[in-house]
């Protein structure tokens, strides 16, 4: 057996206009203020002498590397993001942005909203479009039955609202 695990799929290059503001910001948060900070540092570290046993070099040269390395995504990501910044033309389906309240078979209310694979956040409850509730969502509409497969078998909900803000 080997260690080698085939990359995995960006994902559906969508984005909301929020998210797609939160990578800028983060982009900007990490090439105009930490990097600078961090090869100031690892700068005074190597003035020090001996770079071998130099434990703020060698931890300073991990962070940037590791900097570096998120900013090539982020900028690689949002070059090839397409901004969804405009609800469909016909609201009363789900697409994309949508923020969707679904009943289950137990009279529990969920509220989701189908988001980009970048911005997925289960305390505001994002999910993403390429996630197996989303993609049974898509297309539906007020009053709508839908199944989804869950770990724990099939789950029924009933579309309740669909809004876009």
């Amino acid at each position: 057996m080997t260690r080698y695990r085939p990359p995995r799929s960006a994902g559906t290059p969508l984005i909301t206009p929020q998210g797609a503001a939160r990578l800028r910001e983060e982009l900007d948060e990490l090439w105009l203020r930490k990097r600078p900070a961090v090869t100031q540092a690892v700068s005074e570290a190597a003035a020090l002498g001996d770079r071998s046993e130099n434990a703020e070099y060698i931890y300073g040269k991990k962070m940037l590397r590791e900097i570096d390395s998120r900013v090539r995504f982020l900028r690689k990501r949002l070059e090839a993001l397409k901004v969804v910044d405009r609800p469909p033309g016909d609201p009363s389906r789900i697409y994309f942005s949508a923020w969707v309240e679904l009943e289950d078979e137990d009279g529990e209310v969920m509220v989701v909203r189908i988001v980009g694979p970048d911005e997925i956040n289960p305390k505001l409850q994002h999910i993403s479009i390429d996630s197996p509730m989303a993609r049974a969502l898509l297309g539906k509409s007020l009053d709508d039955e839908v199944a989804v497969q869950a770990p724990g078998g099939e789950r029924l909900y009933w579309v309740t609202s669909i809004r876009y803000d």
